[in-house]
Protein backbone atom coordinates (compact mmCIF):
# COMPACT_ATOMS: atom_id res chain seq x y z
CA UNK A 1 0.00 0.00 0.00
CA UNK A 2 1.52 3.44 -0.56
CA UNK A 3 -0.67 6.36 0.83
CA UNK A 4 -0.18 10.15 0.46
CA UNK A 5 0.51 12.49 3.84
CA UNK A 6 -0.21 15.63 3.95
CA UNK A 7 1.25 17.47 6.73
CA UNK A 8 3.39 14.37 6.47
CA UNK A 9 6.69 16.75 8.24
CA UNK A 10 5.47 17.94 11.40
CA UNK A 11 4.93 15.87 14.50
CA UNK A 12 1.89 13.80 13.91
CA UNK A 13 2.26 13.48 10.20
CA UNK A 14 6.11 12.40 10.04
CA UNK A 15 5.08 9.95 13.23
CA UNK A 16 2.31 8.36 11.51
CA UNK A 17 5.05 8.23 7.84
CA UNK A 18 7.63 6.43 10.89
CA UNK A 19 4.85 3.47 11.68
CA UNK A 20 3.24 2.95 7.86
CA UNK A 21 7.29 2.50 7.15
CA UNK A 22 7.66 -0.22 9.82
CA UNK A 23 4.28 -1.66 8.65
CA UNK A 24 5.35 -1.98 5.36
CA UNK A 25 3.04 1.05 3.92
CA UNK A 26 5.15 3.62 2.31
CA UNK A 27 4.16 6.99 2.79
CA UNK A 28 4.21 10.18 0.41
CA UNK A 29 4.96 12.93 2.31
CA UNK A 30 2.83 16.40 0.97
CA UNK A 31 4.09 19.44 3.36
CA UNK A 32 4.63 22.85 2.93
CA UNK A 33 7.35 23.11 5.53
CA UNK A 34 5.35 26.19 6.87
CA UNK A 35 5.86 24.59 10.56
CA UNK A 36 6.80 20.86 9.37
CA UNK A 37 10.95 19.72 9.16
CA UNK A 38 12.52 18.54 5.92
CA UNK A 39 14.62 16.44 8.47
CA UNK A 40 11.39 14.52 9.14
CA UNK A 41 10.96 13.52 5.19
CA UNK A 42 14.65 11.36 4.95
CA UNK A 43 13.79 8.63 3.53
CA UNK A 44 10.55 9.55 2.09
CA UNK A 45 9.34 10.58 -1.08
CA UNK A 46 8.72 14.44 -0.43
CA UNK A 47 6.93 16.93 -2.24
CA UNK A 48 7.06 20.81 -0.71
CA UNK A 49 4.02 22.95 -1.65
CA UNK A 50 0.58 23.88 -0.19
CA UNK A 51 -2.54 21.37 0.00
CA UNK A 52 -4.75 23.68 -2.19
CA UNK A 53 -1.96 23.58 -5.11
CA UNK A 54 -3.81 21.35 -7.68
CA UNK A 55 -1.31 21.09 -10.08
CA UNK A 56 1.10 19.79 -7.65
CA UNK A 57 -1.44 17.43 -6.12
CA UNK A 58 -1.73 16.12 -9.80
CA UNK A 59 1.44 15.58 -9.69
CA UNK A 60 1.97 13.61 -6.86
CA UNK A 61 -0.79 11.49 -8.19
CA UNK A 62 0.47 11.04 -11.64
CA UNK A 63 4.02 10.11 -10.53
CA UNK A 64 2.81 7.72 -7.78
CA UNK A 65 -0.41 6.27 -9.16
CA UNK A 66 -0.46 3.29 -6.59
CA UNK A 67 -1.07 6.01 -3.61
CA UNK A 68 -4.45 4.26 -2.35
CA UNK A 69 -5.56 6.42 0.65
CA UNK A 70 -4.71 9.89 2.04
CA UNK A 71 -4.60 10.59 5.81
CA UNK A 72 -4.50 14.34 5.78
CA UNK A 73 -2.87 16.06 8.85
CA UNK A 74 -2.00 19.71 7.90
CA UNK A 75 -3.23 22.13 9.38
CA UNK A 76 -2.62 24.74 12.32
CA UNK A 77 -3.28 23.58 15.70
CA UNK A 78 -2.01 26.18 18.28
CA UNK A 79 -5.09 27.49 20.32
CA UNK A 80 -4.44 30.74 21.48
CA UNK A 81 -2.36 31.76 18.18
CA UNK A 82 -5.94 30.44 16.50
CA UNK A 83 -7.97 32.97 18.58
CA UNK A 84 -5.41 35.77 17.84
CA UNK A 85 -5.21 34.84 13.79
CA UNK A 86 -9.14 32.84 13.37
CA UNK A 87 -8.73 34.63 9.53
CA UNK A 88 -5.28 32.70 9.40
CA UNK A 89 -6.63 29.30 10.70
CA UNK A 90 -10.03 29.32 8.85
CA UNK A 91 -7.63 29.84 6.19
CA UNK A 92 -5.45 26.99 6.50
CA UNK A 93 -7.49 24.60 8.29
CA UNK A 94 -10.66 24.89 6.11
CA UNK A 95 -10.24 26.56 2.85
CA UNK A 96 -7.52 25.20 2.16
CA UNK A 97 -8.78 21.44 2.92
CA UNK A 98 -11.99 22.03 0.95
CA UNK A 99 -9.64 22.84 -2.27
CA UNK A 100 -7.29 19.59 -0.66
CA UNK A 101 -10.31 17.28 -1.34
CA UNK A 102 -11.41 18.15 -4.22
CA UNK A 103 -8.02 17.88 -5.92
CA UNK A 104 -8.04 14.16 -4.59
CA UNK A 105 -11.28 13.56 -5.72
CA UNK A 106 -10.25 14.67 -9.59
CA UNK A 107 -7.46 12.49 -9.16
CA UNK A 108 -9.45 9.40 -7.80
CA UNK A 109 -8.75 9.06 -4.23
CA UNK A 110 -11.70 7.33 -2.70
CA UNK A 111 -10.44 6.69 0.76
CA UNK A 112 -9.10 9.60 3.05
CA UNK A 113 -8.36 9.40 6.81
CA UNK A 114 -8.82 13.08 8.76
CA UNK A 115 -6.86 14.45 11.98
CA UNK A 116 -9.93 15.57 14.14
CA UNK A 117 -9.50 16.65 17.33
CA UNK A 118 -11.52 15.38 21.06
CA UNK A 119 -11.51 19.67 21.65
CA UNK A 120 -14.24 20.00 19.28
CA UNK A 121 -16.75 17.97 22.43
CA UNK A 122 -19.46 19.22 24.62
CA UNK A 123 -18.07 17.79 27.95
CA UNK A 124 -20.51 15.51 29.78
CA UNK A 125 -20.48 16.09 34.01
CA UNK A 126 -17.77 13.99 34.36
CA UNK A 127 -15.47 15.89 31.50
CA UNK A 128 -15.92 12.07 29.68
CA UNK A 129 -17.17 12.00 25.41
CA UNK A 130 -17.83 9.22 23.35
CA UNK A 131 -18.34 9.84 19.38
CA UNK A 132 -22.25 10.66 20.11
CA UNK A 133 -21.58 13.60 22.67
CA UNK A 134 -22.44 16.99 21.71
CA UNK A 135 -20.05 19.24 19.71
CA UNK A 136 -19.29 22.27 21.22
CA UNK A 137 -15.55 23.78 19.99
CA UNK A 138 -14.84 26.10 22.18
CA UNK A 139 -11.93 28.04 19.96
CA UNK A 140 -11.30 29.03 16.29
CA UNK A 141 -8.92 26.09 16.11
CA UNK A 142 -11.39 23.18 17.28
CA UNK A 143 -14.52 25.00 14.95
CA UNK A 144 -12.07 24.63 11.98
CA UNK A 145 -11.59 20.98 12.71
CA UNK A 146 -15.86 20.89 13.15
CA UNK A 147 -16.29 22.75 10.06
CA UNK A 148 -14.08 20.49 8.15
CA UNK A 149 -15.42 17.21 9.56
CA UNK A 150 -19.23 18.35 8.76
CA UNK A 151 -17.93 19.50 4.86
CA UNK A 152 -16.30 16.37 4.58
CA UNK A 153 -19.55 14.40 5.49
CA UNK A 154 -21.38 16.58 3.04
CA UNK A 155 -18.92 15.73 0.19
CA UNK A 156 -18.72 12.48 1.34
CA UNK A 157 -22.80 11.55 1.34
CA UNK A 158 -22.10 12.32 -2.58
CA UNK A 159 -18.73 12.66 -4.16
CA UNK A 160 -16.83 9.01 -4.71
CA UNK A 161 -14.60 9.85 -1.95
CA UNK A 162 -15.26 7.88 1.70
CA UNK A 163 -13.66 9.99 4.85
CA UNK A 164 -12.68 8.53 8.22
CA UNK A 165 -12.14 11.17 11.22
CA UNK A 166 -9.83 9.87 13.82
CA UNK A 167 -10.31 12.58 16.91
CA UNK A 168 -7.57 13.02 18.63
CA UNK A 169 -7.24 13.98 22.40
CA UNK A 170 -3.84 15.05 23.56
CA UNK A 171 -0.65 13.56 21.95
CA UNK A 172 2.63 13.25 23.73
CA UNK A 173 5.81 11.30 23.57
CA UNK A 174 7.77 11.20 20.34
CA UNK A 175 8.67 8.26 18.19
CA UNK A 176 10.30 5.40 20.79
CA UNK A 177 13.13 5.24 17.80
CA UNK A 178 13.50 8.97 18.35
CA UNK A 179 13.42 9.26 14.14
CA UNK A 180 10.37 12.16 14.87
CA UNK A 181 9.02 14.03 17.66
CA UNK A 182 7.65 17.64 18.36
CA UNK A 183 9.59 20.27 16.06
CA UNK A 184 8.74 23.25 18.17
CA UNK A 185 10.98 24.03 20.96
CA UNK A 186 9.05 26.03 22.85
CA UNK A 187 5.07 24.68 22.71
CA UNK A 188 2.05 26.28 23.87
CA UNK A 189 0.65 22.51 25.62
CA UNK A 190 1.17 21.09 29.09
CA UNK A 191 3.72 18.59 28.86
CA UNK A 192 6.11 21.36 26.59
CA UNK A 193 5.86 23.84 29.27
CA UNK A 194 6.82 21.32 32.12
CA UNK A 195 9.67 20.11 30.40
CA UNK A 196 10.59 24.39 29.46
CA UNK A 197 10.28 25.13 32.99
CA UNK A 198 12.17 22.00 34.38
CA UNK A 199 15.11 23.05 31.78
CA UNK A 200 15.19 26.62 32.83
CA UNK A 201 14.92 25.59 36.65
CA UNK A 202 11.30 28.06 36.78
CA UNK A 203 8.18 26.99 38.37
CA UNK A 204 5.70 26.19 35.82
CA UNK A 205 2.12 28.03 35.40
CA UNK A 206 -1.02 26.12 35.97
CA UNK A 207 -3.12 28.43 33.61
CA UNK A 208 -6.94 28.52 35.24
CA UNK A 209 -7.33 26.77 38.86
CA UNK A 210 -11.63 27.37 38.48
CA UNK A 211 -12.56 24.46 36.53
CA UNK A 212 -15.36 22.22 38.22
CA UNK A 213 -12.66 18.96 38.19
CA UNK A 214 -11.42 17.11 40.64
CA UNK A 215 -8.30 19.83 41.61
CA UNK A 216 -9.89 22.67 39.44
CA UNK A 217 -7.22 22.18 37.15
CA UNK A 218 -7.88 21.46 33.10
CA UNK A 219 -8.60 17.46 32.71
CA UNK A 220 -6.59 16.08 29.31
CA UNK A 221 -6.25 12.46 27.75
CA UNK A 222 -2.68 11.90 27.56
CA UNK A 223 -2.02 9.93 24.46
CA UNK A 224 1.15 8.56 23.11
CA UNK A 225 1.70 9.90 19.83
CA UNK A 226 3.50 6.19 18.64
CA UNK A 227 0.32 4.57 19.50
CA UNK A 228 -1.87 7.29 17.69
CA UNK A 229 0.32 6.31 14.55
CA UNK A 230 -0.66 2.72 15.19
CA UNK A 231 -4.38 3.64 15.39
CA UNK A 232 -3.81 5.00 11.51
CA UNK A 233 -2.03 2.16 10.35
CA UNK A 234 -4.90 0.17 11.81
CA UNK A 235 -7.42 2.85 9.85
CA UNK A 236 -5.52 2.62 6.87
CA UNK A 237 -5.99 -1.45 7.18
CA UNK A 238 -9.39 -1.26 8.33
CA UNK A 239 -10.92 1.06 6.40
CA UNK A 240 -13.93 -0.63 5.38
CA UNK A 241 -14.72 -1.49 8.71
CA UNK A 242 -14.33 1.58 10.29
CA UNK A 243 -16.87 3.21 8.36
CA UNK A 244 -19.49 0.32 9.47
CA UNK A 245 -20.75 0.98 5.75
CA UNK A 246 -21.34 4.52 5.87
CA UNK A 247 -19.73 7.54 3.48
CA UNK A 248 -17.86 8.55 6.48
CA UNK A 249 -17.53 8.24 10.23
CA UNK A 250 -15.94 9.26 13.48
CA UNK A 251 -13.37 7.86 15.97
CA UNK A 252 -11.90 9.03 19.31
CA UNK A 253 -8.24 8.17 19.91
CA UNK A 254 -7.67 8.31 23.39
CA UNK A 255 -6.73 6.13 26.43
CA UNK A 256 -10.01 6.68 28.29
CA UNK A 257 -8.48 8.08 31.32
CA UNK A 258 -8.36 11.74 32.20
CA UNK A 259 -5.37 13.17 33.95
CA UNK A 260 -5.59 16.76 35.40
CA UNK A 261 -2.89 19.38 35.06
CA UNK A 262 -2.17 18.75 38.60
CA UNK A 263 -1.75 15.60 38.30
CA UNK A 264 0.49 15.73 35.10
CA UNK A 265 2.80 17.39 37.20
CA UNK A 266 2.73 15.15 39.86
CA UNK A 267 3.18 12.12 37.07
CA UNK A 268 6.24 14.34 35.20
CA UNK A 269 8.09 15.04 38.98
CA UNK A 270 7.94 11.32 39.59
CA UNK A 271 10.45 10.62 36.52
CA UNK A 272 12.74 14.05 36.70
CA UNK A 273 15.12 15.13 39.14
CA UNK A 274 14.98 17.84 40.78
CA UNK A 275 11.32 18.28 40.79
CA UNK A 276 9.23 20.85 38.86
CA UNK A 277 7.52 23.27 41.32
CA UNK A 278 4.32 25.41 40.19
CA UNK A 279 2.65 28.39 40.23
CA UNK A 280 -1.12 28.82 39.55
CA UNK A 281 -2.37 31.86 37.12
CA UNK A 282 -4.52 32.92 34.99
CA UNK A 283 -6.09 30.89 31.59
CA UNK A 284 -4.92 31.72 28.01
CA UNK A 285 -7.18 32.77 25.04
CA UNK A 286 -9.07 29.59 24.53
CA UNK A 287 -8.38 27.04 27.36
CA UNK A 288 -11.18 24.43 28.01
CA UNK A 289 -11.66 22.56 31.17
CA UNK A 290 -10.61 19.51 28.93
CA UNK A 291 -12.27 16.07 28.41
CA UNK A 292 -11.77 12.78 27.94
CA UNK A 293 -13.00 9.64 25.89
CA UNK A 294 -14.86 6.95 27.37
CA UNK A 295 -15.16 5.69 23.84
CA UNK A 296 -14.43 1.79 22.56
CA UNK A 297 -15.00 2.29 18.91
CA UNK A 298 -11.32 2.27 18.49
CA UNK A 299 -10.78 -1.37 19.82
CA UNK A 300 -14.08 -2.38 18.48
CA UNK A 301 -13.22 -1.53 14.79
CA UNK A 302 -10.02 -1.04 14.39
CA UNK A 303 -8.58 -3.27 16.78
CA UNK A 304 -6.51 -0.82 18.45
CA UNK A 305 -6.02 0.17 21.98
CA UNK A 306 -3.42 2.16 23.73
CA UNK A 307 -0.55 0.64 24.63
CA UNK A 308 2.09 3.19 26.27
CA UNK A 309 1.56 4.54 30.02
CA UNK A 310 1.35 8.03 31.02
CA UNK A 311 4.96 7.86 32.50
CA UNK A 312 6.47 6.85 29.13
CA UNK A 313 4.62 9.88 26.92
CA UNK A 314 6.82 11.97 29.78
CA UNK A 315 10.19 9.75 29.44
CA UNK A 316 9.74 9.92 25.27
CA UNK A 317 9.43 13.17 25.66
CA UNK A 318 12.03 13.94 27.90
CA UNK A 319 14.01 11.55 25.80
CA UNK A 320 13.17 13.38 22.57
CA UNK A 321 14.23 17.26 24.17
CA UNK A 322 17.56 15.81 24.95
CA UNK A 323 18.07 15.66 20.88
CA UNK A 324 15.62 17.83 19.67
CA UNK A 325 17.99 20.61 18.71
CA UNK A 326 21.16 18.49 17.53
CA UNK A 327 18.58 16.64 15.43
CA UNK A 328 16.76 19.21 13.85
CA UNK A 329 20.48 21.98 13.74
Amino acid sequence: MKVLISGGAGYIGSTVASACLDAGITPVVLDSLVTGRQEFTEGRAFYQGDIADGALVDRIFAEHPEIEAVVHCAALIVVPDSVGDPIGYYRANVAKSLDFVEHLIRNGCEKMIFSSSGSIYLPGEDFSVDEESGIAPQSPYARTKAVCEAMFADIAATQPIRILSLRYFNPIGADPALRTGLQVRRPSHALGKLIEAQEAGVPFQVTGTHWPTRDGSGIRDYVHVWDLAGAHVAALKEFEAALEGKRSSVINLGTGTGTTVNELIDAFNSVVTPPVTKVETGTRPGDVAGAFTRSDRAKRLLGWQPQFSLAEGIRDSLRWAEIRDERLA
